[in-house]
């Protein structure tokens, strides 16, 4: 029976092989100073670019990288145009997640046979370089997937950018890739279901609405993986309170589902920290409190408690060992998108134990908003 089990669960994981997220790309009013935001504050390096000057008369987009973390920004020059309608209802925000994948004709047949939505089927984008292949599939609110096949390309990026030479930034932010994204929807178990049956994903851990919650507000979650646990999706949705969720805070000022927030991974969490604030980055307080309870909450760590009280760097254990996590502040006016920064230490969670110390340190921010 348990071989069954496991032979029934690998099957379902090659259902749609997808290889990792290929690239976050952001809408953005101003794509120019928002490139200056990402490079001056998460330590990127723009390494491509598309625009006027490349021969792109509709839009520009700029590649900012730092070790496997791959973002594309891009904006556009009229009003009129879909991305400044995109930005104009969601502000800057992830319109697309893309997928990197192996065989693009075969993987957008699939995905469209299970029920993904479809949205451009496959084309080829070409240049001296080589050949890229790309179709989009779309997901939950206006975000979509792009679905990429680039083994048999060798130049900047993709075909129409340039290749852009930067320096290293001279302060080491420490962050390596993207470990999850937090993606806020109103039916939680639609979309759940939508990557279980659509690209094979599944479902690692749920958290009901007692267990993430504080006095005042809660949300459920369900989160998912691929296949190679390359990618992972917790997919959350505002559960009934006294108040005002950040969730629900999230898709009122997104005027929908999206992602709400972007986790990047580093091996150094101290290091990443001190130096992200350094650079400009503001991140959620906690209390003095929380550092006095937590030796007895998750036992013996390598990090100094005083250290980690004095970033305010968050701790939970679960079976498997521990992580490290800290968010930042939203990156625009509007209370949506923002980052976070965790470290992993055996741990395959996403910090439920530091749900509650969140949720309060979120509402602090939400009080002076008004919107609690």
């Amino acid at each position: 029976m348990i071989t069954q089990q496991k032979q029934s669960l690998e099957a379902k994981h090659d259902i749609l092989p997808v290889e990792d997220i290929d690239y976050l790309e952001v809408y953005s009013g101003n794509a120019k100073q928002a490139v200056f935001y990402y490079c001056k504050l998460f330590g990127m390096k723009v390494t491509a670019y598309k625009g006027l000057e490349t021969g792109c008369r509709d839009r520009v987009s700029y590649v900012v990288e730092k070790g496997d973390i791959r973002f594309v920004i891009t904006g556009t020059f009229t009003p009129d145009h879909p991305i400044a309608k995109f930005v104009n209802k969601h502000g800057d925000a992830v319109k697309d997640i893309a997928l990197r994948v192996q065989n693009v004709e075969e993987t957008y047949r699939k995905a469209v046979e299970r029920g993904g939505i479809p949205i451009c089927e496959p084309f080829e984008e070409t240049d001296e370089f080589g050949l890229v292949k790309k179709a989009v599939i779309g997901t939950f609110g206006d975000t979509v997937h792009t679905l990429i096949e680039r083994s048999e390309y060798q130049g900047a990026f993709l075909p129409g950018f340039q290749p852009v030479e930067e320096e290293e930034p001279a302060i080491d932010t420490a962050i390596t890739r993207i470990d999850h994204l937090a993606i806020n929807v109103e039916k939680m178990d639609e979309w759940t279901d939508y990557y279980e049956r659509v690209f094979g994903f599944t479902l690692i851990k749920e958290f009901k609405k007692d267990d993430v919650s504080s006095d005042s507000s809660s949300l459920m979650t369900k989160a998912l993986r691929n296949g190679n646990h390359r990618i992972k999706l917790p997919i959350v949705e505002p559960a009934p309170g006294k108040k005002k969720s950040q969730v629900q805070e999230f898709i009122d000022y997104n005027l929908g589902a999206g992602v709400q927030h972007v986790a990047l991974e580093t091996d150094n969490i101290l290091q990443a920290v001190e130096n992200l604030q350094q650079n400009g980055i503001r991140f959620l307080y906690t209390p003095d409190a929380y550092y006095e309870l937590l030796p007895n909450r998750v036992g013996s760590i390598e990090e100094p408690i005083d250290e980690l009280n004095r970033l305010n760097i968050l701790v939970d254990r679960d079976d498997e060992g521990y992580l490290l996590q800290i968010f930042s502040q939203p990156m625009q006016d509007r209370p949506t998108m923002f980052f976070e920064i965790i470290q992993r230490k055996g741990s395959n969670g996403f910090g439920n134990g530091n749900i509650r110390a969140l949720f309060e340190a979120v509402e602090r921010e939400q009080e002076k908003r008004g919107n609690l």
